[in-house]
């Protein structure tokens, strides 16, 4: 949604993603994450929480973005070094972040983030639109939907045939 959200708004988008796809090729052009971080003006996480992505936004990948880059986080708080990024915010190597997660929910009163300049920090929200658990709640339907019919969809746990029984072995 960011991505069409960008795009409706002139802005070129690009995006890196370790799971390229037709959906996303509609919306951006994929690149290299070095290259994303080093022509961006604004970067947008949306993506989840793995051993290479924890701490991606850091002090040597901060020093790697435009002057004046625009940070919003919209995925997993551990995604970030709040310290890092708290630093740059205060240097002006990044203008200002948007982040609707921290690493530590609730916020802890020593977060650097809350005093640094240009952040705004929401109350991990961003799913509370009525549009957005619209579509939570279609997706959840169309994914039972399909799992009953024997076809599932999404399978986080491949014990699940796709008969849409549990294998018990």
């Amino acid at each position: 949604m960011t991505g069409k959200v960008a795009r409706a708004m002139g802005m070129k988008v690009i995006a890196n993603d370790r799971f390229e796809n037709e959906s996303g090729r509609g919306i951006a052009d994929y690149v290299d994450r070095e290259t994303l971080l080093r022509t961006s003006d604004v970067i947008a996480l949306h993506c989840p929480l793995f051993p290479d992505t924890e701490g991606m936004i850091n002090r040597e990948n901060i020093g790697k973005m435009k002057n004046g880059v625009i940070i919003l986080n919209n995925s997993r708080g551990q995604l970030v070094v709040e310290q890092d990024l708290a630093d740059a915010l205060n240097s002006g190597k990044v203008y200002a972040a948007g982040l609707d997660v921290v690493s530590e929910e609730p916020i802890q009163p020593d977060n650097p983030l809350l005093g640094a300049r240009n952040c705004i920090i929401t109350p991990h929200i961003s799913w509370a639109p009525k549009e957005s658990r619209a579509r939570l709640m279609a997706l959840a339907v169309d994914n039972l939907r399909a799992f009953m019919e024997g076809k599932p969809v999404n399978v986080v746990n491949p014990s699940i045939s796709k008969a849409g029984k549990i294998d018990i072995g």
